[in-house]
């Protein structure tokens, strides 16, 4: 007979009993459950790692993308030079741009008067590596060219060179003949005057380029060589040497040229050079007699302070009748240019200047004196005034007034 006491003890017995097998799960439920942790665990760790592989490639693509961000801007920066090859920010690096040019006003006693686009030239050069590089200039003068028009398009310079050792450089394609002052270097802020001077323009000949290879380099401090063998004029009339310059332009290559100069710059402000030029046959083969010609130059250029002083000498001897005869076999001339820096921007020069192209058979020279002012509006920016008083061996006078603006870069 159950008591009260009984009945009690059977119906927490009854209650309890469920509570005790949900806290004590089975060994296959504990393994099921295990195994669904498991598997989630492992998808999560697919999930991250995934993640981590998106983090990097766009960390990636972001860097590449400010790479080429600034290699653009740099690009932009000198002028847009490259900007095909984008990729590739070393091109842009190594390739420069650059050019020089001139705009003249003629005012002649005669009545005459002329505006000219005399010059426009760009420079194109690459560094291929730290000891080759090349250089080339290519010029548009007087503004249109073709036939029937004043001007010309001409490739001035075209060469590479190479620094085989130190100090010590070889130069082989079209470059400019190592003689006087201006030929080498013409752009119009680094000399007075609106035109170049007539002495390096008619006797040497200014500005003059030859096709060949030169060697070139310092012999001690402060003096330094030129060495060249390269193409010669072609004077076949037995004319005068400007008229002979062939510019590489299919040049008769029957006699070459040859060429060399010392230069000294040893003392600050002073330079001192000497060139000298042989060329066996100066007609190329045309004339009948021999026609050796052989061209000297000398020149000093003196800065001190404010005052500048330059002076040149240039004289051509030439052997045989066909120049005998129109009295070209003897051609000469010299100047000399004091000139003065009023302020830093301003400069007042004055040059007295003869030459002869025809030396053999007359004395009278062709004589001119210069005087006017450059005013530089930038280093690189220059405008000029001057007067130039003529006197031909002729004794003909035309004189001029000049005016002219010019630019490098």
């Amino acid at each position: 007979m159950f008591t009260r006491s009984s009945l009690t003890l059977a119906i927490a017995t009854l209650i309890s009993a469920p509570i005790a097998l949900a806290e004590t799960p089975s060994i296959e439920a504990m393994w099921e459950l295990v195994q669904q942790q498991q598997a989630e665990i492992t998808a999560l760790k697919s999930q991250l790692k995934q993640t981590d592989q998106k983090i990097v490639v766009t960390t990636e693509l972001l860097a590449e993308t400010d790479n080429k961000v600034e290699a653009t801007a740099e690009i932009i920066e000198q002028g847009g030079q490259g900007l095909g090859s984008i990729g590739s920010a070393s091109w842009a690096e190594k390739t420069q741009l650059g050019g020089y040019g001139e705009h003249h006003f003629n005012h002649f006693e005669d009545g005459t008067d002329k505006i000219d686009a005399h010059r426009f030239v760009l420079y194109f050069g690459h560094q291929f590596s730290d000891d080759l590089r090349f250089f080339s200039e290519f010029e548009l003068e007087h503004s249109l060219a073709g036939e029937g028009k004043p001007g010309e398009v001409e490739l001035e310079q075209a060469y590479i060179e190479w620094d085989y050792s130190q100090n010590q450089s070889l130069v082989a394609g079209q470059f400019l003949i190592p003689i006087g002052l201006i030929n080498e270097t013409h752009e119009p802020e680094t000399f007075y005057g609106t035109e170049r001077n007539k002495v390096e323009k008619n006797i040497i000949p200014a500005t003059w380029w030859e096709t060949g290879v030169m060697f070139q380099g310092e012999i001690a401090p402060g003096l330094s060589y030129n060495a060249a063998i390269h193409s010669g004029l072609a004077a076949d009339d037995g004319g005068k040497i400007r008229g002979g310059r062939q510019k590489s332009a299919k040049a008769s290559a029957e006699d070459l040229a040859y060429t060399a100069r010392l230069k000294y710059t040893g003392i600050q402000g002073l330079e001192l050079a000497a060139s000298v030029q042989y060329q066996t046959d100066l007609t190329q083969g045309l004339a009948i007699d021999d026609t050796d010609g052989v061209l000297l130059e000398a020149h000093a250029v003196y800065n001190r302070g404010p005052l500048s002083v330059r002076a040149l000498w240039a004289e051509w001897d030439i052997e045989g009748e066909t120049f005998a005869l129109k009295g070209t076999d003897e051609q000469t001339g010299w100047y000399v240019e004091p000139s003065y820096k009023v302020t830093d921007d301003l400069g007042l020069f004055i040059r007295y200047s003869e030459y002869n192209n025809t030396a053999g058979i007359a004395s009278d020279d062709s004589k001119t004196w210069d005087y006017g002012l450059n005013y530089w509006l930038n280093p690189r920016v220059v405008v000029k005034a001057d007067y130039s008083n003529n006197v031909d061996k002729d004794g003909a006078d035309n004189d001029s007034f000049n005016l002219g603006l010019g630019w490098s870069f």
